[in-house]
Formats: C-alpha cells, structure tokens, sequence
C-alpha cells in the first residue's frame, strides 16, 4: 500500500517489520486512531502528530506527517506555521487547545494544567479526549523510535512556500 501512495515503502515500515507481532499491533493502533469514524478530525490530527514530530526533532515523522497536514487541510499554510502556531492567526480555538495539549503531554515531565483540561473539555467530549491523548501518546513513541534509529525523511513533503507536497 504505501509503494502505491508513495512510491516507495516507508524507512520505519522496514523497522518495525523486523518483529512482525510488533509491526502488526502498531499498525492496528494507527489504523484505529485514523479510522473515519475517529473522534477527532483529519486536520486536527495531523497538526498534532506534525507538532510532536517537531518537538520530538524526527525527521522522517516531520516529512510524513507535513504530507498528510498539507493534504487534509489543503494547502502548505498551516504546515509552515504548526512551529509557531501561538503567533499565527490560522488555527482555530480548537486546533490551538488540541496543539497546546500535545505540547504539553510531549514535555518531559508533561505539563498538563487544569486550566488546559479545561479548554479541552470545551472543544472535545471525554471519548475524544481519550482519543487525542492515544493519538499523542502514539505519535511520541512513532517520533521517538525513529529519532533514535536515524530514520531519515523520505522527502515526501516539499515545505517551500508555493511548491506542493509530493503525492
């Protein structure tokens, strides 16, 4: 499936593909936090598996998830601004509290206030709540794992301002 989408078989796929049981589980895991009925939307979720993979300084993670933000939501815009996204106008209430939340889980030891539980419960009931924190949680050992592997970025995502994403 991914020679299909991408053209090549992604460098982590072959990793985890050394333990089987191993790749099989993660994979069902993405394919359940990805499904279409997911509690939280397409651009919701790849804002914050980009911004982890940022935090967690993955190239190959920052390369992937970069395509599918750009894809979901359309353009490179909020690709190019999910590092500064306080500063930026592009992201709603909700795309704010869900990228302050990942932040803040990703931060060693995380830094969860009241205050941010708070604004989450504004924006998402407790399912998806649960849900974005499996899929926070998922995307830090995605990141991690490949960080400390050396997987490289494929150069799926061209992240030029006027250039497209590669498909």
């Amino acid at each position: 499936m991914q020679e299909k989408h991408f053209g090549a078989v992604l460098n982590p796929t072959r990793w985890w593909g050394r333990l089987p049981y191993l790749f099989w589980l993660v994979a069902l895991f993405v394919g359940f936090l990805e499904r279409r009925r997911a509690k939280i939307d397409p651009v919701v979720r790849s804002l914050v598996m980009t911004r982890v993979s940022q935090q967690c300084c993955c190239d190959f993670c920052i390369d992937a998830n970069s395509l599918r933000l750009a894809e979901r939501s359309g353009s490179m815009d909020k690709v190019l601004a999910v590092a500064n996204w306080r500063e930026e106008t592009l992201f709603s209430a909700k795309e704010q509290a869900a990228l302050a939340y990942a932040e803040a889980m990703t931060a060693t030891p995380p830094q969860i206030s009241d205050a941010l539980k708070d604004e989450l419960k504004t924006h998402f009931d407790d399912k998806a709540i649960t849900e974005l924190t499996a899929l926070i949680a998922f995307q830090n050992l995605s990141a991690r794992f490949n960080a400390a592997l050396d997987i490289p970025a494929q150069g799926l995502c061209v992240s030029e301002p006027g250039k497209k994403p590669n498909v």
